[in-house]
C-alpha cells in the first residue's frame, strides 16, 4: 500500500487533512468496486503524537514523529526490503510508497510548529526517505525553514505568496498556480486545493479514471489543473461586494456557447448597452468583452487538459471557428492550443478538428 501522512501540529488547519484524505479514501472504494485492493493508508503525525487540535477544535490521533519509518509499512524486525525501493548512497531506504504532507495553519500556531524542536530535528530525514513529499496551504513554511524547498518552484496560499517569497529567496513561488509539482516536490495552495493535488497524485499513482470517479463522488465542480489561477475570472467578480451581476455572471459561465456580445448581455440585464457597460466595469474591473473571453479560454484550457479535440472545445466555449479560438488561446497564453493539449493531455493532433 501507499501511505499518505499529514505532519500535523497544535491549531492545524483541518480541511488541509480532511479534504485529501476524503479523496485518497475514495480511490480506495473506487479500486473496490472493480475488485481490486486498497491502494492508500492515511496517517497523521505530530511531534510528540496522540490528540492535536485543529483550528476548529476537532482533536485528531496521531503517531509521534520519531516513530514514522520510511513507507511506514514495515513491522520493525521485518527484514524484507521491497524491490522499487531505492538505495540511497548514506544507506537510508527511500520509501517510494510514501508521501508526506505538511499541512497549514493560521499564523500563531504556524509559528509554534516552526519553533519546535521535535518537528525541525525529525522532518528533513522523514523527508530525505519519502518517495513524495511537499506541502498543503502554508504547511510549506515548515519545509522552507529547513532548507527543504530550496532550488524548487512551489504554491501556497495567495495571502501566503509574498511573505513565502521574501523570507526565502532561494524558493521560486508561483502565486497563480493551485498546485505545483517539482520532481518528489509537491506543494498547493490554500485549503480546497489540497484535494485537488490529492486528484493528480490519484491519476499519476493509478490512472485518470480513478481519479475523475473520486471527484464525481465528491460532487466536485471540475478536476482543476495545478496551472489554473487560484481565483477563477468569475470568483473575483463575485468576491467584489455585492455584484449587481452575480446572476449574469453564473448564466454566461453556463452558456459560453451562447451569443455573449454586449448588446446580447445589457438585454439580459436589463440596461442599455452604455449602462451595462459603464456598470459592469465598476463591478468586475474588466469589460465585458474582456471578460467573456477570460472566461471562455479558462473553460478552454480545463476542456484541452482533459484531451478534448479543438473543434469541439471551440463550440463548446462560443470560439468558433477553431481558428480563432487558436487566435486568442495564442494571444493570451502565448502557445497554440494544441500544444497545450498535448503538454497537459498527452494528446496530439494533426488538423484542426483533432
Amino acid at each position: 500500500m501507499h501511505h499518505v501522512v499529514f505532519i500535523t501540529y497544535p491549531g492545524f488547519e483541518l480541511l488541509d487533512v480532511s479534504g485529501p484524505a476524503s479523496v485518497f479514501n475514495g480511490a480506495n472504494h473506487a479500486l473496490g468496486r472493480q475488485g481490486r485492493s486498497a491502494f492508500y493508508k492515511v496517517g497523521l503525525v505530530s511531534a510528540k503524537g496522540g490528540g492535536i487540535e485543529s483550528s476548529s477544535g476537532i482533536v485528531v490521533d496521531t503517531m509521534p514523529i520519531a516513530d514514522l519509518r520510511p513507507g511506514d509499512n514495515q513491522q520493525k524486525g521485518d527484514n524484507q526490503q521491497k524491490g522499487d525501493n531505492q538505495q540511497k548512497g548514506d544507506g537510508q531506504q527511500r520509501g517510494d510508497d510514501q508521501t508526506i504532507l505538511v499541512v497549514g495553519a493560521e499564523r500563531a500556531p504556524l509559528l509554534a510548529a516552526l519553533a519546535d524542536p521535535a518537528l525541525r530535528s525529525a522532518l528533513p530525514a522523514c523527508v530525505a526517505t519519502a518517495g513524495r513529499f511537499g506541502s498543503v496551504c502554508s504547511g510549506g513554511f515548515l519545509l522552507a525553514t529547513l532548507g527543504l524547498l530550496d532550488g524548487h518552484r512551489v504554491a501556497s496560499h495567495w495571502d501566503a505568496c509574498k511573505p513565502l517569497a521574501e523570507s526565502f529567496p532561494a524558493v521560486t513561488v508561483d502565486p497563480d498556480a493551485l498546485y505545483v509539482v517539482d520532481g518528489r516536490l509537491w506543494t498547493s495552495a490554500g485549503v480546497t486545493t489540497g484535494i485537488d493535488m490529492a486528484l493528480a497524485m490519484i491519476a499519476c499513482d493509478l490512472d485518470r479514471m480513478i481519479a475523475g470517479d473520486v471527484a464525481k463522488r465528491l460532487i466536485l465542480y471540475a478536476r482543476r489543473p495545478g496551472y489554473q489561477s487560484q481565483f477563477s475570472p468569475v470568483l473575483q467578480a463575485q468576491v467584489r461586494g455585492d455584484s449587481p451581476f452575480a446572476e449574469l455572471i453564473g448564466w454566461i459561465q453556463a452558456n459560453l456557447d451562447a451569443p455573449l456580445d454586449v448588446p446580447s448581455l445589457a438585454e439580459r440585464a436589463g440596461l442599455s448597452e452604455r449602462s451595462f457597460h459603464r456598470k459592469f466595469v465598476a463591478a468586475t474591473g474588466e469589460t465585458p468583452a474582456r471578460f467573456v473571453e477570460t472566461v471562455r479560454l479558462d473553460t478552454a484550457r480545463l476542456l484541452l487538459s482533459r484531451g478534448l479535440p479543438l473543434k469541439l472545445v471551440a463550440a463548446k466555449v462560443g470560439l468558433t471557428p477553431v481558428a480563432r479560438l487558436s487566435d486568442a488561446f495564442g494571444r493570451r497564453f502565448g502557445m497554440a492550443p494544441r500544444l497545450f493539449r498535448y503538454m497537459h493531455a498527452g494528446t496530439p493532433g494533426h488538423d484542426v478538428a483533432s
